[in-house]
Protein backbone atom coordinates (compact mmCIF):
# COMPACT_ATOMS: atom_id res chain seq x y z
CA UNK A 1 0.00 0.00 0.00
CA UNK A 2 1.76 3.17 -1.21
CA UNK A 3 -0.51 6.06 -0.18
CA UNK A 4 -2.62 7.17 2.76
CA UNK A 5 -4.98 10.17 2.54
CA UNK A 6 -6.70 11.69 5.58
CA UNK A 7 -9.59 14.14 5.55
CA UNK A 8 -13.32 14.70 5.22
CA UNK A 9 -15.45 13.30 2.43
CA UNK A 10 -18.69 15.23 2.00
CA UNK A 11 -22.01 15.03 0.26
CA UNK A 12 -21.80 17.27 -2.82
CA UNK A 13 -25.02 18.75 -4.21
CA UNK A 14 -25.06 20.77 -7.41
CA UNK A 15 -27.89 21.92 -9.68
CA UNK A 16 -28.76 19.10 -12.08
CA UNK A 17 -28.87 21.75 -14.78
CA UNK A 18 -25.43 23.33 -14.49
CA UNK A 19 -26.77 26.60 -15.89
CA UNK A 20 -29.08 27.00 -12.87
CA UNK A 21 -28.29 28.84 -9.67
CA UNK A 22 -28.75 27.10 -6.33
CA UNK A 23 -31.66 29.32 -5.31
CA UNK A 24 -33.68 28.44 -8.43
CA UNK A 25 -32.77 24.77 -8.83
CA UNK A 26 -35.48 22.16 -8.23
CA UNK A 27 -33.18 19.16 -8.72
CA UNK A 28 -29.63 18.46 -7.57
CA UNK A 29 -26.96 15.99 -8.66
CA UNK A 30 -25.54 13.97 -5.79
CA UNK A 31 -21.88 13.12 -5.36
CA UNK A 32 -19.37 12.44 -2.59
CA UNK A 33 -16.13 14.37 -2.54
CA UNK A 34 -13.53 16.31 -0.62
CA UNK A 35 -9.97 17.40 -1.32
CA UNK A 36 -8.30 14.39 0.25
CA UNK A 37 -10.82 11.85 -1.05
CA UNK A 38 -10.48 13.38 -4.52
CA UNK A 39 -6.73 12.82 -4.40
CA UNK A 40 -7.26 9.27 -3.15
CA UNK A 41 -9.76 8.41 -5.90
CA UNK A 42 -7.55 9.85 -8.62
CA UNK A 43 -4.53 7.94 -7.32
CA UNK A 44 -6.67 4.81 -7.32
CA UNK A 45 -7.81 5.45 -10.89
CA UNK A 46 -4.15 5.75 -11.86
CA UNK A 47 -3.53 2.26 -10.48
CA UNK A 48 -1.96 3.06 -7.12
CA UNK A 49 -2.64 1.36 -3.81
CA UNK A 50 -4.38 3.86 -1.55
CA UNK A 51 -5.91 3.82 1.92
CA UNK A 52 -8.40 6.55 2.85
CA UNK A 53 -8.91 7.66 6.45
CA UNK A 54 -11.94 9.54 7.70
CA UNK A 55 -14.93 9.37 10.06
CA UNK A 56 -18.48 9.05 8.77
CA UNK A 57 -21.91 8.55 10.33
CA UNK A 58 -23.22 5.00 10.44
CA UNK A 59 -26.15 5.69 8.14
CA UNK A 60 -26.99 5.37 4.45
CA UNK A 61 -25.18 8.58 3.52
CA UNK A 62 -22.01 7.41 5.25
CA UNK A 63 -22.31 4.03 3.57
CA UNK A 64 -22.81 5.67 0.16
CA UNK A 65 -19.71 7.83 0.65
CA UNK A 66 -17.65 4.74 1.48
CA UNK A 67 -19.04 2.89 -1.55
CA UNK A 68 -18.08 5.80 -3.80
CA UNK A 69 -14.48 5.57 -2.60
CA UNK A 70 -14.36 1.80 -2.91
CA UNK A 71 -15.42 2.18 -6.52
CA UNK A 72 -11.93 3.55 -7.22
CA UNK A 73 -10.25 0.58 -5.54
CA UNK A 74 -9.52 2.45 -2.32
CA UNK A 75 -8.94 0.58 0.95
CA UNK A 76 -11.52 1.83 3.47
CA UNK A 77 -10.94 -0.53 6.39
CA UNK A 78 -9.64 2.24 8.68
CA UNK A 79 -12.66 4.49 8.22
CA UNK A 80 -14.33 5.05 11.58
CA UNK A 81 -18.12 4.99 11.92
CA UNK A 82 -19.75 7.44 14.31
CA UNK A 83 -21.20 10.90 14.70
CA UNK A 84 -24.55 12.20 13.53
CA UNK A 85 -24.06 13.73 10.11
CA UNK A 86 -22.01 13.91 6.96
CA UNK A 87 -20.56 17.25 5.93
CA UNK A 88 -22.33 18.78 2.95
CA UNK A 89 -21.48 21.37 0.35
CA UNK A 90 -23.47 22.96 -2.43
CA UNK A 91 -21.68 23.80 -5.67
CA UNK A 92 -22.90 26.37 -8.16
CA UNK A 93 -21.01 26.26 -11.45
CA UNK A 94 -20.26 29.69 -12.86
CA UNK A 95 -20.34 30.71 -16.49
CA UNK A 96 -18.75 33.57 -18.40
CA UNK A 97 -18.78 36.60 -16.06
CA UNK A 98 -20.72 34.78 -13.28
CA UNK A 99 -18.30 33.08 -10.85
CA UNK A 100 -18.71 29.62 -9.38
CA UNK A 101 -19.62 29.54 -5.70
CA UNK A 102 -19.75 27.12 -2.77
CA UNK A 103 -21.95 26.92 0.31
CA UNK A 104 -20.54 24.75 3.11
CA UNK A 105 -22.73 22.97 5.64
CA UNK A 106 -20.23 20.92 7.61
CA UNK A 107 -20.44 22.16 11.20
CA UNK A 108 -20.87 19.22 13.58
CA UNK A 109 -19.94 16.67 10.93
CA UNK A 110 -18.73 13.26 12.05
CA UNK A 111 -15.05 13.92 11.46
CA UNK A 112 -15.18 17.25 13.31
CA UNK A 113 -16.20 15.31 16.41
CA UNK A 114 -13.49 12.66 16.25
CA UNK A 115 -11.68 11.73 19.45
CA UNK A 116 -7.93 11.53 20.00
CA UNK A 117 -7.69 7.73 20.01
CA UNK A 118 -9.84 6.78 17.03
CA UNK A 119 -6.99 6.39 14.54
CA UNK A 120 -3.97 4.16 15.16
CA UNK A 121 -1.50 6.00 12.95
CA UNK A 122 1.37 3.57 13.57
CA UNK A 123 -0.76 0.75 12.18
CA UNK A 124 -2.27 2.85 9.39
CA UNK A 125 1.11 4.12 8.16
CA UNK A 126 3.01 0.85 8.45
CA UNK A 127 4.81 0.05 5.16
CA UNK A 128 3.34 3.12 3.43
CA UNK A 129 5.32 5.56 1.28
CA UNK A 130 3.24 8.74 1.34
CA UNK A 131 0.74 10.47 3.59
CA UNK A 132 -1.43 13.12 1.94
CA UNK A 133 -2.89 15.93 4.06
CA UNK A 134 -4.58 19.22 3.27
CA UNK A 135 -5.08 22.55 4.97
CA UNK A 136 -8.84 22.03 5.06
CA UNK A 137 -9.09 19.29 7.68
CA UNK A 138 -7.44 21.33 10.49
CA UNK A 139 -10.13 24.04 10.35
CA UNK A 140 -12.99 21.62 11.01
CA UNK A 141 -12.31 21.40 14.77
CA UNK A 142 -9.53 21.67 17.31
CA UNK A 143 -9.21 17.87 17.40
CA UNK A 144 -9.03 17.71 13.60
CA UNK A 145 -6.12 20.15 13.73
CA UNK A 146 -4.36 18.11 16.42
CA UNK A 147 -4.99 14.88 14.52
CA UNK A 148 -3.58 16.29 11.28
CA UNK A 149 -0.42 17.47 13.03
CA UNK A 150 -0.15 14.16 14.87
CA UNK A 151 -0.42 12.18 11.63
CA UNK A 152 2.34 14.29 10.04
CA UNK A 153 4.61 13.86 13.07
CA UNK A 154 4.17 10.09 13.22
CA UNK A 155 4.64 9.75 9.46
CA UNK A 156 7.94 11.60 9.66
CA UNK A 157 9.13 9.39 12.53
CA UNK A 158 8.21 6.28 10.55
CA UNK A 159 9.97 7.42 7.40
CA UNK A 160 6.73 8.02 5.51
CA UNK A 161 6.88 11.08 3.25
CA UNK A 162 4.32 13.82 3.83
CA UNK A 163 2.59 15.65 0.98
CA UNK A 164 0.70 18.73 2.15
CA UNK A 165 -1.72 20.73 0.03
CA UNK A 166 -1.94 24.14 1.65
CA UNK A 167 -5.61 24.58 0.82
CA UNK A 168 -6.94 27.70 2.49
CA UNK A 169 -10.69 28.19 2.62
CA UNK A 170 -11.39 31.80 3.63
CA UNK A 171 -14.99 31.09 4.55
CA UNK A 172 -13.98 28.45 7.12
CA UNK A 173 -11.12 30.19 8.96
CA UNK A 174 -11.64 33.15 11.28
CA UNK A 175 -8.42 34.74 10.05
CA UNK A 176 -5.15 33.79 8.28
CA UNK A 177 -3.17 33.89 11.54
CA UNK A 178 -5.11 30.87 12.86
CA UNK A 179 -4.25 28.91 9.73
CA UNK A 180 -0.61 29.99 9.91
CA UNK A 181 -0.12 28.57 13.41
CA UNK A 182 -1.34 25.14 12.34
CA UNK A 183 0.22 25.09 8.89
CA UNK A 184 3.63 25.88 10.41
CA UNK A 185 3.46 22.71 12.49
CA UNK A 186 2.54 20.57 9.48
CA UNK A 187 5.15 22.19 7.23
CA UNK A 188 7.90 21.12 9.67
CA UNK A 189 7.28 17.56 8.50
CA UNK A 190 6.42 18.20 4.84
CA UNK A 191 8.41 16.69 1.98
CA UNK A 192 6.23 17.90 -0.89
CA UNK A 193 4.12 21.07 -0.79
CA UNK A 194 1.18 21.72 -3.10
CA UNK A 195 -0.51 25.07 -3.51
CA UNK A 196 -0.41 28.28 -5.51
CA UNK A 197 0.68 31.87 -5.30
CA UNK A 198 -2.68 32.95 -3.89
CA UNK A 199 -2.59 30.77 -0.79
CA UNK A 200 0.89 31.98 0.19
CA UNK A 201 -0.26 35.54 -0.29
CA UNK A 202 -3.41 34.99 1.78
CA UNK A 203 -1.90 33.02 4.66
CA UNK A 204 1.72 34.20 4.82
CA UNK A 205 1.44 37.60 3.12
CA UNK A 206 4.19 36.54 0.71
CA UNK A 207 4.60 38.81 -2.30
CA UNK A 208 6.57 38.35 -5.50
CA UNK A 209 7.52 40.66 -8.32
CA UNK A 210 7.19 39.59 -11.92
CA UNK A 211 5.69 40.59 -15.22
CA UNK A 212 3.14 37.76 -15.14
CA UNK A 213 1.58 35.16 -12.84
CA UNK A 214 4.09 32.47 -13.91
CA UNK A 215 7.10 34.56 -12.87
CA UNK A 216 5.41 35.54 -9.62
CA UNK A 217 4.51 31.93 -8.80
CA UNK A 218 8.03 30.71 -9.47
CA UNK A 219 9.54 33.43 -7.28
CA UNK A 220 7.16 32.87 -4.37
CA UNK A 221 7.61 29.07 -4.63
CA UNK A 222 11.38 29.42 -4.22
CA UNK A 223 10.80 31.78 -1.29
CA UNK A 224 8.46 29.20 0.27
CA UNK A 225 11.00 26.42 -0.24
CA UNK A 226 13.56 28.40 1.76
CA UNK A 227 11.14 29.70 4.37
CA UNK A 228 9.63 26.30 5.17
CA UNK A 229 12.68 24.16 4.31
CA UNK A 230 10.54 22.00 2.01
CA UNK A 231 12.62 20.14 -0.60
CA UNK A 232 9.90 19.78 -3.25
CA UNK A 233 7.12 22.16 -4.29
CA UNK A 234 4.47 21.74 -6.99
CA UNK A 235 2.26 24.76 -7.66
CA UNK A 236 -0.55 25.32 -10.10
CA UNK A 237 -0.81 28.51 -12.14
CA UNK A 238 -4.15 29.85 -13.27
CA UNK A 239 -4.92 32.91 -15.38
CA UNK A 240 -8.62 33.74 -15.22
CA UNK A 241 -10.10 34.86 -18.48
CA UNK A 242 -13.66 34.13 -17.32
CA UNK A 243 -15.51 31.55 -15.23
CA UNK A 244 -15.72 29.48 -18.41
CA UNK A 245 -12.17 29.90 -19.67
CA UNK A 246 -8.81 29.69 -17.90
CA UNK A 247 -5.20 29.42 -19.00
CA UNK A 248 -3.52 26.86 -16.73
CA UNK A 249 -0.01 25.51 -16.18
CA UNK A 250 2.24 24.47 -13.27
CA UNK A 251 5.74 24.65 -11.83
CA UNK A 252 7.82 22.12 -9.90
CA UNK A 253 10.80 22.89 -7.68
CA UNK A 254 13.19 20.16 -6.61
CA UNK A 255 16.10 21.47 -4.61
CA UNK A 256 17.60 24.42 -6.47
CA UNK A 257 16.12 23.51 -9.87
CA UNK A 258 12.76 24.39 -11.31
CA UNK A 259 10.61 22.97 -14.09
CA UNK A 260 7.76 24.70 -15.91
CA UNK A 261 4.97 22.81 -17.63
CA UNK A 262 3.24 23.44 -20.92
CA UNK A 263 0.17 25.67 -20.65
CA UNK A 264 -3.42 24.83 -21.60
CA UNK A 265 -6.28 27.06 -22.65
CA UNK A 266 -9.28 25.24 -21.16
CA UNK A 267 -13.01 25.73 -21.54
CA UNK A 268 -14.43 24.78 -18.17
CA UNK A 269 -17.12 22.22 -17.47
CA UNK A 270 -16.38 21.96 -13.73
CA UNK A 271 -13.31 23.44 -12.05
CA UNK A 272 -13.86 21.76 -8.67
CA UNK A 273 -11.32 19.06 -7.87
CA UNK A 274 -8.79 20.31 -10.43
CA UNK A 275 -6.07 21.00 -7.88
CA UNK A 276 -6.67 17.56 -6.39
CA UNK A 277 -6.23 15.96 -9.82
CA UNK A 278 -2.95 17.86 -10.14
CA UNK A 279 -1.70 16.68 -6.75
CA UNK A 280 -2.61 13.05 -7.46
CA UNK A 281 -0.93 13.09 -10.87
CA UNK A 282 2.28 14.57 -9.43
CA UNK A 283 2.33 12.01 -6.62
CA UNK A 284 1.72 9.20 -9.13
CA UNK A 285 4.63 10.36 -11.30
CA UNK A 286 6.97 10.89 -8.33
CA UNK A 287 6.09 7.49 -6.89
CA UNK A 288 7.03 5.92 -10.23
CA UNK A 289 10.37 7.78 -10.35
CA UNK A 290 9.59 9.78 -13.47
CA UNK A 291 11.90 12.57 -14.60
CA UNK A 292 11.16 15.99 -13.13
CA UNK A 293 10.01 17.43 -16.48
CA UNK A 294 7.59 14.56 -16.89
CA UNK A 295 6.31 14.92 -13.31
CA UNK A 296 5.16 18.50 -13.80
CA UNK A 297 3.92 18.04 -17.35
CA UNK A 298 1.85 15.02 -16.30
CA UNK A 299 0.51 16.98 -13.33
CA UNK A 300 -0.38 19.97 -15.50
CA UNK A 301 -2.08 17.76 -18.11
CA UNK A 302 -4.22 16.16 -15.38
CA UNK A 303 -4.95 19.60 -13.93
CA UNK A 304 -6.14 20.86 -17.31
CA UNK A 305 -8.07 17.72 -18.24
CA UNK A 306 -10.08 17.66 -14.99
CA UNK A 307 -11.64 21.03 -15.94
CA UNK A 308 -13.55 19.19 -18.68
CA UNK A 309 -15.15 16.60 -16.38
CA UNK A 310 -18.36 17.12 -14.42
CA UNK A 311 -18.09 16.48 -10.68
CA UNK A 312 -15.15 16.53 -8.27
CA UNK A 313 -13.65 13.20 -9.28
CA UNK A 314 -11.01 12.97 -11.98
CA UNK A 315 -11.89 9.78 -13.80
CA UNK A 316 -9.14 9.90 -16.45
CA UNK A 317 -6.55 7.12 -16.46
CA UNK A 318 -2.83 7.39 -17.11
CA UNK A 319 -3.16 6.79 -20.87
CA UNK A 320 -5.71 9.59 -21.26
CA UNK A 321 -3.59 12.07 -19.28
CA UNK A 322 -0.43 11.12 -21.19
CA UNK A 323 -2.25 11.73 -24.46
CA UNK A 324 -2.94 15.33 -23.40
CA UNK A 325 0.60 15.66 -22.10
CA UNK A 326 2.15 14.76 -25.47
CA UNK A 327 0.03 17.27 -27.31
CA UNK A 328 -3.29 15.66 -28.20
CA UNK A 329 -5.31 18.54 -26.84
CA UNK A 330 -7.33 19.40 -29.93
CA UNK A 331 -10.41 17.45 -28.84
CA UNK A 332 -10.57 15.27 -31.96
CA UNK A 333 -12.86 12.26 -31.91
CA UNK A 334 -11.13 9.00 -30.97
CA UNK A 335 -12.17 6.19 -33.32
Amino acid sequence: MSFVAFGEIMLRLSPADFSNKIRTSQAFDVGYAGSESNVASSLGKLGNQVSYITKLPGNQLGDAAISSIRGFGIDTKYIVKGGNRIGTYFVEIGSSIRPSSVIYDRKGSAISELSSEEFDWEEILLNKKWLFLSGITPVLSEQCALETIKAAEIAKKMGVKVAFDMNYRRSLWNNPADARKIFDKILKHTDLLFGNFGVLKDVYEMQAKGSNISEQTLKVAFDASKKFNVPHIAFTIRKHISASNNLVSAIYISGSKHYISDSYDVEITDRFGTGDAFAAACLHAINHDWKNDDIINFGAAAFALKHTIKGDQHTSDEKEILSIMIGNAGGYVLR
